[in-house]
């Protein structure tokens, strides 16, 4: 984070009641990425499942969460933020409801896409929101918003390890009951909406992709997300443990990437260029990818591999969607929704992948795919660094920055 964001640490626990809700919620929201990681196993024996029907638990939350980022901007700019807030929110508690109270593994799966739709109409927003009713600046509200990000993505496996622990339906009703208070606490502290902004048109995250700049970040995205989603996804089955311990694992490997995104890839990005650190991380991601396959039947040594992966995930993640921001011309949230959409893309095809490559090859054959995946996206920054050139100017706003973090990590 830039002096400026720093700075802001002072104001941010001054912020109006409204923005603390929202905070809130969001730190909700972002726990849906890694809630049902710990709990798959437990899923696939209690509605006798095969690993690749539980994978199917993530495929389709990030199938609708990529598709619906196509449409967000289109619908927010046209209803107001606090209504986007609203029905995301609602689509959540109904649909992680439905998804705990469910008797097969078809209907969870039905759910959780659900799911993906509310989390998308959320994320999107939730943002926008804060940055426009925070006290104190953009600073502060920058600041919020990382935090809740952050600990959502570390939190979420961490809940779902210990409800699951319980029963595999505890994360689905602990979601639910959680993101309700979020909606309570959003519509009586939030009284205002902060207006509806000019309408985007439906067509322009499409449009975006076709600039040559932001089509070969899309496309590294959706190589790198494969490569991100086995390490998060598939790892739980090699891994063998119970799901108190596999919430604790990737409770590890979420602090891991929040420390890094927040803090450890500014470090770099002062140090060199943008299309550097792509490049230097990608080839870190491969080798922890080798790493995980090599000591796959070694319990410690594979969850070395995991968090040592969380810490390049960080990276990759605040790099890329800065590189995002400054690769067109376009509005931001346009840019970012479009390339987020494609990349969550790539994350659903990844789970379902590596369990099918892993009964049909070998359980260290997954590994390997992920880290040819990394590798290709790789190549894709090296040989399209000609479209990448504006890509390593500075930052034009700490709001900017912000807002390209956390779409694309959403």
């Amino acid at each position: 984070m830039s002096g400026q964001a720093h700075g802001g640490f002072r104001q941010i626990f001054t912020q109006p009641k409204a923005v603390w809700a929202v905070a809130f919620a969001s730190v909700i929201a972002f726990m849906g990425i890694g809630l049902v990681d710990p709990i798959l196993p437990s899923i696939a024996a209690d509605l006798n499942a095969t690993p690749t029907e539980a994978e199917m638990l993530f495929t389709s939350y990030l199938v609708v969460t990529g598709v619906a980022m196509f449409f967000t901007s289109w619908l927010s700019s046209r209803i107001g933020a606090k209504r986007t807030l609203l029905i995301g929110l609602v689509l959540i508690v109904v649909f992680a409801a439905a998804a705990g109270l469910s008797g097969n593994v078809e209907s969870v799966i039905g759910f959780r896409a659900g799911w993906g739709l509310g989390n998308a109409l959320f994320i999107s927003t939730a943002l926008a929101t804060i940055v426009g009713s925070a006290a104190g600046g953009s600073a502060s509200a920058i600041i919020l918003y990382e935090a809740a990000l952050g600990l959502g993505i570390a939190i979420g496996p961490l809940l779902g390890g210990l409800l699951g622990h319980i029963s595999w339906r505890g994360p689905f009703f602990g979601t639910a009951a959680l993101m309700a208070i979020g909606f309570i606490a959003i519509v009586v502290l939030m009284r205002e909406d902060l207006g509806t902004p000019a309408p985007v048109a439906l067509s322009a995250p499409f449009k975006a992709l076709r600039i040559p700049s932001l089509g070969v970040l899309a496309a590294a995205a959706l190589f790198y997300n494969i490569a991100f989603f086995v390490l998060l996804a598939y790892s739980p089955f090699p891994l063998g443990l119970e799901a108190m311990q596999l919430g604790l694992v990737f409770f590890g490997w979420g602090i891991g990437l929040a420390v890094t995104s927040v803090f450890v890839a500014p470090i770099l990005t002062a140090w060199m260029p943008r299309t550097r650190v792509l490049t230097i991380a990608l080839v870190a991601l491969a080798l922890v990818h080798v790493g995980a396959a090599l000591l796959i039947d070694s319990t410690p040594g594979l969850i070395c591999m995991i968090i040592a992966g969380g810490l390049v995930l960080g990276v990759m993640n605040t790099v890329l969607t800065e590189c995002v921001m400054e690769a067109t011309d376009l509005p931001r949230s346009v840019a970012s929704s479009a390339y987020s959409a494609v990349r969550f893309l790539g994350g659903a095809v990844a789970p379902i992948a590596a369990t099918e490559i892993a009964s049909l090859i070998a359980p260290a054959a997954a590994y390997y795919a992920a880290a040819a995946s990394a590798l290709i996206a790789l190549l894709i920054v090296v040989f399209g660094r000609k479209a990448l050139a504006r890509v390593n100017g500075p930052i034009e706003s700490d709001v900017e920055e912000a807002e390209a973090i956390s779409v694309g990590d959403a």
